[in-house]
């Protein structure tokens, strides 16, 4: 099973590589992206919860319903860091998410990591780092409000990746996707309805397959494989989708793809593959 968890998160992260794709071919501002986005996959679980006789708020729900109100703050976070700075400072602090998720699995988990973990976590961030060096880093005003939003959104990601863990022995995948978003589907609402234009038919159809591929998809992949693998681990292994999000960019989009983001690629492929190589499975 374990194997499968592994498979299952690497698809994850390569499917959420695509949502750069979705937010650059969408032309609505960030909070009402993020407001499709996490209202679409609420809305249709809802409706698979009710159809299946499962109670909507059942078990430990008030903790679930604490980890959808941190997750919809470290969104409005996430969306902060990147209108005040750059791409490169809001990815490379970002992507310290991991970092923190291992040592939240030590400490609150009581996972074990071994030193060669801790080593092959630090090559995937250096792989970060160089894949965005030729970005403008700096410390300017904005650049600090930016990079501080996106420390705090690292930081609660993490917080919510080990609250949503400790709890996914109780709940279905599809529960979990659900409890993750409800919170945020209310907070960024009155952002939608404001929004000015309005949004274009092509915008709404972009922002609902979004809504579908990285809220459903990528994260059923993340849950099931979170539910076998420790934190520190399944954490790990997302930074393949920064690989994805790059290659995607390049293929799609046009991006040029320069020896650094190539360099960093391999860090991070390297990591993952080391980290599947020492699991003993």
């Amino acid at each position: 099973m374990k194997e499968k968890a592994y498979l299952a998160i690497l698809m994850g992260a390569t499917i959420g590589g695509t949502g750069g794709v979705f937010i650059k071919y969408i032309s609505m501002p960030a909070t009402s992206i993020a407001w499709v986005r996490m209202t679409v996959p609420c809305v249709l679980l809802t409706i698979w919860i009710l159809s299946n006789g499962i109670r909507v708020f059942r078990g430990n729900y008030k903790v679930m319903l604490g980890g959808s109100v941190i997750n919809a703050v470290r969104m409005y976070l996430f969306l902060v860091a990147f209108i005040y700075t750059s791409i490169g400072n809001a990815i490379i602090i970002f992507y310290t998410w991991p970092i923190f998720a291992t040592l939240f699995g030590v400490t609150l988990l009581k996972e074990r990591i071994s030193r060669r973990q801790v080593w092959l976590l630090l090559l995937a961030f250096t792989g970060i780092i160089i894949a965005y060096s030729n970005q403008t880093f700096s410390f300017d005003n904005q650049d600090f409000i930016g990079m501080s939003a996106a420390i705090g959104s690292a930081f609660l990601y993490a917080l919510t990746v080990i609250i949503f863990k400790s709890e996914s022995e109780h709940y279905t995948r599809n529960e979990i996707i659900f409890y993750q978003n409800i919170i945020g589907a209310f907070v960024f609402l009155p952002f939608f309805i404001l929004n000015e234009p309005a949004p274009t038919q092509t915008d709404i159809i972009l922002g609902i397959a979004y809504g579908l591929l990285i809220g459903m998809v990528a994260y059923n992949f993340f849950f099931f494989g979170l539910k076998y693998l420790d934190a520190s681990r399944a954490s790990m292994l997302t930074y393949t989708e920064v690989v994805s999000a790059v290659l995607l960019s390049y293929f799609i989009i046009g991006d040029v793809l320069s020896w650094n983001m190539i360099v960093g690629g391999g860090c991070i492929i390297l990591s993952t593959l080391l980290l599947r190589v020492t699991s003993g499975e």
